[in-house]
């Protein structure tokens, strides 16, 4: 399988979320103030009969941007192309998908932070002129040729705006951050997203689903998913709330969502580190996870929630923190020291 066709390959949970998602912007939930500015700006590009700027999301994993670049396609009524950063690693891979675009389409970039640094040179040109640079053969003989592209939306994707540069990010002209989701925009989308999978589910259940899933709509339907799994095997097929707590407690999530990787990151640096500060790479190595999955997928809502700190010196637990995990936290002076 070639790397600019590993998208296309999803696994089964991935097409359950296609299921799922909504098409267009007056089915989706949350995100007001995204979803305000985005329909601005495509309705404004549709009354000039023009191609929509590019588009760049941004924010923790989950919270909908794979969403929205379908909709910008399915609202403008045109075609998106889906690619990852790491998926583009050299140019020719770059040049066959831009190439293949037809006006207006979409092209949608997940993970665009991670673009290798020529690729992104070569996208710079594309995103400003429409036009790629291209080199023609090997070695002596090689030439150069710029090859005109239709006038194409590009939609980046970034959990970690950070590590964008800054070249990269100013050729967006629409730069939308996505923030965790309220417990009743959670409840909405639990509760349709059970109507469309014709789950018999009571209202106390989907609140309890909302409230452990920890602000963000994919961890709600995945939720939502082993719940009805759970009421099919062992219940009746319907979720309860005593069947949904069951199932839940199964899985090891507690009543505001903390996974057992949640708990024992927190207890790492309680216990090992004497509640921080203590270095990114450090607690990873301890865990035996990778940096990367504790900084994007487990510290945001451990930060959301107000038990991690992240200062200049490393992670530290803060006093809600020690107290979640049943651990008595240390005299207050001291715990703010750390903190700064």
């Amino acid at each position: 399988m070639t790397k600019d066709k590993v998208l296309d390959a999803r696994s089964d949970d991935d097409q359950f979320d296609l299921t799922l998602r909504p098409r267009f912007l007056a089915e989706y939930v949350g995100q007001e103030q995204v979803k305000e500015n985005l329909g601005i700006l495509l309705e404004a590009a549709r009354r000039r009969n023009e191609p929509v700027e590019h588009v760049l999301l941004c924010g923790p994993p989950g919270l909908g941007k794979t969403t929205l670049a379908h909709i910008i396609a399915n609202e403008l009524g045109v075609a998106i192309k889906v690619s990852s950063g790491p998926a583009i690693d050299h140019q020719g891979a770059l040049g066959s998908i831009l190439l293949n675009l037809s006006t207006r389409d979409v092209f949608f970039i997940d993970e665009i932070h991670r673009l290798n640094t020529v690729v992104e040179e070569s996208l710079y040109p594309a995103l400003e002129d429409f036009r790629f640079d291209a080199v023609l053969g090997k070695g002596v003989g090689a030439s150069a040729a710029t090859l005109p592209l239709p006038h194409f939306t590009c939609v980046g994707a970034t959990t970690r705006q950070g590590l964008l540069s800054g070249p990269l990010r100013d050729r967006f002209g629409a730069v939308y951050r996505l923030d965790f989701y309220t417990q009743p925009e959670l409840e909405h989308i639990v509760g349709r997203s059970a109507r469309i999978l014709e789950i018999e589910i009571k209202a106390d259940a989907v609140s309890e689903i909302a409230r452990r899933a920890r602000g963000t709509p994919r961890i709600a339907n995945r939720l939502l998913r082993r719940v009805r799994d759970y009421a099919q095997v062992r219940s009746d097929g319907r979720a309860t709330i005593d069947v949904t707590r069951r199932a839940l407690a199964l899985l090891e999530i507690d009543e505001i969502g903390l996974e057992l990787l949640d708990r024992r990151l927190l207890e790492t640096v309680v216990v090992k580190f004497k509640g921080g500060p203590v270095g990114l790479d450090t607690l990873a190595t301890s865990l035996s996870e990778e940096p990367e999955t504790i900084e994007d997928v487990h510290e945001p809502y451990l930060i959301q929630v107000g038990f991690l700190a992240r200062t200049a010196r490393g992670r530290v637990v803060t006093e809600l923190g020690y107290r979640h995990i049943g651990i008595a936290p240390p005299h207050t002076e001291s715990q703010q020291t750390r903190l700064l």
